[in-house]
């Protein structure tokens, strides 16, 4: 009889177990291999540190081997002492301070072999700071001897240092999560679970021995940086009239943007309110009559690789010594005044409203800097203000009239700029120069106001100038409002209606790093290997200094044959519009590169390139996709425990049959 009861408990608690694993497989029933992996991973969104070479090594992040790097996930703050590697999570605020003490602290350095940084809303307002360049960017770059002035004083220079393990700025939506999990990890430490961040983020260059640019293009492992600028000139040009050509005045500004985060790089201030300030200056400019009869040309450039080493306007200047087809109707010789327009978002920060002139040389820019202060006269406001920067400046800020000076130092330049001896931008190449916070879009209408009448008075070559044809010159600060939700966020972002106006984008949040240089470069770029922001501005100003084609009937693009013809708009319902304009790319890569037989090569130093001889040659790491995801793991001692258990469940099922069967055989004989 006992034996009896005893089967029946056993018979009992198989049955309930049974039924208890059929349960838990309804409600957690799986329909492809996909549900299960969104089951047991969550993937992280942000933005990683990546891996880039120069001649003499590499800066940024990467895996120290070839596999993922797997580990918990703790707190910065509360894990001063790492008793296992550890994946940390760092705030802003703290991101100096950790990598200051990974710098000196090698034991703790040790167990870091990850870094995940938070986000933040409006995180600007309750720091003093965050730049991760140097106090004084590029001054290699420099037209003077003084490499030790901080322009940007608070700069720390970690963005120029490499790291053996990856860093990643973390998403809104995911620094939350993982704020949640790394909260929970804390709470386990005598748990048998940890939850780890799995970084699928193998940068480096995929041969050994290829650390430095030189040999990574050799082996086809990384390519170079770089992209397209672009030149137009208002009205277009009549290259092939026999007319003598007139001196030019040249309007440049920067299109891309620097951080210690590859596509985190907005530069809202630094340089985007820049170029800004320049395409609402030709907006306003294309809408007065009678340019064609001014005495000298309106030509402008936009570049882009500014911030690594100014491949653009170097560039841009070696193919002027070449006379290329990329700058076809343009000679050195004719620029007479190279006005430039740095960051102008932060210019009404101040009480006083006051932008700052930056100059080559007082004499060589008397003219210059006098037409600034009649366009301001023009204005009739006491608001906006034009200063001299400081005698006390060792001389230009950082900015592409470095490039024109370097290749002439007499050449004659303005740099307006929203600051005098340093900075204003606090966060001067971070992923915190952004919209709104840093910039103000009234600053930038202001400046561009300055900047338009005083090209108009330049070009008009002294003669008297009414002051209603200067009034006819005004800015649309709509347009100014419009460019800075479809250059500086994601909502509308590059999926705004101008933008849409003129190309088909290929993402909806603009980023403003340079990228690098896809197949042989050329004066007609295939579409695909241009930028977003490069392709936008080359239809803008292609339309806005454009004049109407002859032949309304043509077909585009195939039938923009006439003199001067090209099509913009193509890319918006695949036909465009054919008109008449002087606007050209111009690859930006670094002068010290060529491209032959799909391949590229370091050249030798040469000694007319001054500049060339300070050019770090910057080259990005192959990669494949960059994930972050994070998952649960059990500790060891918990799978021994279940396997302990898997033996006993073993034996006693074991047990159990061989009692079966003895009491059946017994039932059956007394039967």
């Amino acid at each position: 009889m006992d034996d009896t009861k005893l089967l029946v408990f056993l018979l009992c608690f198989i049955a309930q177990f049974c039924l208890s694993i059929s349960a838990s497989d309804q409600v957690n029933s799986f329909q492809s291999v996909p549900d299960l992996e969104k089951s047991m991973y969550m993937a992280i969104d942000g933005y990683p540190c990546v891996r880039l070479l120069n001649l003499s090594g590499e800066i940024g992040c990467s895996n120290p081997g070839r596999a993922n790097i797997v580990a918990p996930v703790a707190r910065f703050k509360t894990a001063n002492k790492l008793a296992e590697p550890s994946a940390l999570m760092v705030s802003i605020e703290q991101f100096e301070e950790l990598f200051g003490r990974l710098s000196n602290d090698a034991e703790f350095s040790r167990h870091v072999v990850g870094v995940l940084v938070e986000s933040g809303s409006q995180l600007q307002n309750g720091l003093k700071g965050f730049s991760p360049d140097k106090k004084f960017p590029q001054a290699e770059f420099a037209p003077y001897q003084s490499g030790h002035f901080e322009w940007n004083p608070i700069g720390s220079g970690l963005m120029w240092k490499a790291y053996n393990f990856p860093v990643f700025l973390l998403s809104n939506s995911s620094t939350s999560a993982l704020q949640e999990i790394a909260l929970r990890n804390e709470k386990r430490k005598k748990s048998y679970t940890v939850d780890v961040a799995d970084f699928n983020l193998v940068m480096q260059t995929t041969k050994s021995g290829t650390r430095d640019s030189e040999s990574c293009l050799r082996e086809q492992t990384c390519l170079p940086l770089g992209g397209y600028s672009v030149w137009s000139a208002l009205p277009p040009m009549a290259i092939s009239s026999s007319e003598k050509a007139k001196p030019v005045i040249l309007v440049v500004a920067s299109m891309d943007a620097a951080s210690f985060f590859r596509d985190k790089s907005i530069g809202a201030d630094s340089p985007i309110s820049g170029l800004i300030s320049l395409l609402a200056v030709v907006d306003a400019l294309s809408r007065v009559d009678g340019l064609k009869d001014l005495d000298k040309q309106l030509v402008f450039a936009v570049f882009t690789g500014e911030a690594w080493g100014y491949l653009g306007s170097r560039r841009f200047l070696l193919e002027l010594d070449q006379h290329s087809d990329a700058v076809s109707g343009l000679d050195l010789a004719l620029i007479e005044t190279v006005l430039e327009i740095g960051s102008v978002g932060k210019g009404f920060a101040r009480d006083d409203k006051t932008f700052f002139a930056h100059s080559t040389s007082e004499t060589a820019t008397n003219g210059t800097l006098s037409a600034i202060q009649d366009a301001v006269g023009s204005l009739k406001t006491q608001s906006t203000k034009i200063s001299r920067a400081s005698k006390s400046n060792p001389g230009l800020p950082p900015s592409s009239l470095m490039s024109f000076l370097k290749k002439n130092p007499k050449t004659s330049g303005v740099v307006l700029e929203d600051f005098d001896t340093a900075f204003t931008n606090k966060f001067y190449h971070s992923h915190l120069d952004d919209l709104p916070v840093n910039i103000n879009s009234s600053a930038i209408v202001a400046a561009a106001s300055v900047v338009a009448r005083s090209l108009y008075i330049l070009a008009s070559d002294k003669k008297e100038i009414k002051t209603s044809a200067l009034n006819t010159i005004n800015i649309n600060a709509s347009l100014v409002e419009e460019l800075l939700g479809c250059l500086l966020s994601c909502e509308p972002g590059l999926s705004c209606e101008l933008v849409n106006r003129y190309i088909a984008p290929s993402t909806s949040c603009p980023s403003h790093y340079v990228g690098v240089v896809l197949g042989e470069p050329s004066s007609q770029p295939y579409p695909g290997n241009v930028g977003d922001v490069p392709r936008f501005v080359w239809n803008f100003l292609a339309d806005k200094t454009a004049i109407p084609s002859k032949n309304l009937s043509s077909t585009c693009p195939k039938g923009c044959s006439g003199n001067g013809e090209m099509c913009v708009k193509a890319e918006t319902d695949g036909k465009g519009v054919c008109v008449i304009s002087t606007t050209r790319y111009i690859p930006a890569y670094s002068t010290r590169l060529k491209y032959e037989s799909d391949t590229w090569e370091v050249l030798p130093h040469n000694s007319s390139d001054i500049m060339g001889e300070a050019d770090p040659v910057w080259t990005e790491s192959n990669w494949e996709t960059i994930k972050l995801r994070v998952y649960t793991v059990q500790d060891t001692r918990f799978d021994t425990w279940i396997l302990l258990l898997g033996i006993a469940v073993t034996v006693l099922s074991y047990i159990i049959t061989v009692m079966a069967k003895a009491f059946i055989t017994k039932a059956l004989k007394r039967d």
